[in-house]
């Protein structure tokens, strides 16, 4: 939240337009960014502060309002940020009133939002089934969106990848947050000549790694957000071992937190070929591991998948790398290189799930999606050019 606030107030005054060459002599052409109105912000339970603060401090910027309906999983920490921003607001005094308010509800609330005429830009974070349920309501009346969906990331480790590296990016980006992130890592390619040094030092990783409530302990693991995850991924469990895998971790762990809580060991599932389960975003701590003997091959399989946020390769082989990074290689709006999928800094836009297209949020140019342009041309000439042929008499 600190960091896109710090890079929204430079942006503030940032909003560039071009001034654009003209064809006719005494005129001057021009672009303008102004403001679309409302601002709708459809957050989901695994980020409840830092998505809202991204759009929301972009949207502010631009000169928008800002109506915000948080994961009904979530809805604390969403009037925490609000109180922040109050009083933030009131302590400089010259905000008009509700510039920003926060709808605490289900469903129903966010097809309100969807749906108002008044709410230029709809900006939703969620699962792809939501996305598939907003998109064509906004599309009907012509609003903007903004989606950020879910993401079955991949990761190639190739066959001159530095193994130690690979192996902390990989653990940290498959079994942190439980695996609740949308940038989790939960494919994995791995050549066939590094298979046997990196893989079993993941299921080590995977055996020891701590588990506990991240409000009490240091642990890099901490619950599922419920039960329905926690049955989710046990139903996906039982479907990568249907498909001939072979599974490390996945079993619950009793004495992590109080007994109404889901911890769960992470899981490391050696999956014969992506089929099956591996094909799906499951969200929870789940690493398909698959081996591969040509590139080609394992790019091709890395962009089989329909929903797709980030993606990594580990390489010291330049043409590897620089193909990962190409139009024909990853396919997500994320592509890394020595550097695992979990996370994102502000000053890049973040997003570009490929299922939708892409959206995009926080840094770089994304201002211009909380912002409608105008061309101006300015005649500073005295005379008013005419197409050829044409003229009229104005007395």
């Amino acid at each position: 939240m600190i960091d896109i606030c710090d890079f929204a107030v430079g942006l503030s005054r940032q909003l560039y337009g071009l001034t654009i060459a003209t064809e006719r002599p005494g005129h001057r052409m021009m672009e303008t960014w102004h403001p679309l109105g409302v601002v709708g912000v459809i957050t989901a339970f695994n980020f409840p502060v830092a998505v809202w603060s991204w759009n929301t401090a972009l949207a502010l910027v631009c000169g928008n309002a800002v109506v915000w309906k948080p994961s009904e999983k979530s809805p604390l920490t969403a009037l925490a940020c609000q109180a922040v921003l109050d009083r933030a607001l009131a302590r400089f005094g010259d905000a008009p009133d509700n510039l920003s308010q926060v709808l605490i509800g289900d469903r129903v609330v966010g097809e309100a939002i969807v749906d108002h005429p008044k709410v230029a830009l709809v900006s939703a974070t969620g699962s792809t089934r939501m996305g598939r349920e907003v998109g064509p309501r906004l599309a009907r009346r012509f609003a903007r969106s903004i989606l950020e969906l879910g993401g079955n990331n991949g990761g190639i480790v190739g066959p001159t990848a530095d193994v130690d590296m690979a192996l902390r990016a990989i653990a940290f980006g498959a079994m942190g947050t439980a695996g609740q992130r949308c940038t989790s890592m939960r494919r994995l390619f791995v050549h066939e000549s590094l298979y046997d040094a990196l893989v079993p030092r993941l299921k080590a990783a995977y055996q020891s790694v701590s588990i506990g409530s991240p409000l009490e302990t240091d642990a890099l693991v901490g619950p599922l957000v419920d039960k329905a995850a926690y049955d989710n991924m046990q139903k996906a469990l039982e479907a990568a071992r249907a498909e001939g895998a072979t599974v490390t971790g996945g079993e619950r762990i009793t004495d992590a937190g109080p007994e109404t809580a889901y911890y769960v060991r992470p899981a490391l599932v050696e999956m014969p070929r992506q089929t099956g389960p591996v094909l799906e975003e499951t969200f929870a701590p789940i690493l398909y591991v698959m081996k591969y003997d040509d590139f080609d091959q394992a790019l091709a399989d890395h962009n089989a998948v329909a929903a797709g946020l980030s993606s990594s390769i580990f390489t010291r082989d330049m043409q590897e790398a620089e193909r990962f990074l190409s139009a024909d290689g990853s396919d997500c709006g994320i592509a890394n290189v020595n550097i695992g999928t979990s996370g994102a800094e502000i000053g890049g836009a973040f997003g570009g799930e490929k299922e939708t297209g892409g959206g995009r949020e926080s840094g770089s140019d994304a201002w211009k999606g909380y912002m409608r342009r105008a061309t101006n041309t300015i005649n500073y000439s005295r005379d008013l050019p005419l197409a050829q042929g044409v003229s009229f008499d104005i007395g």
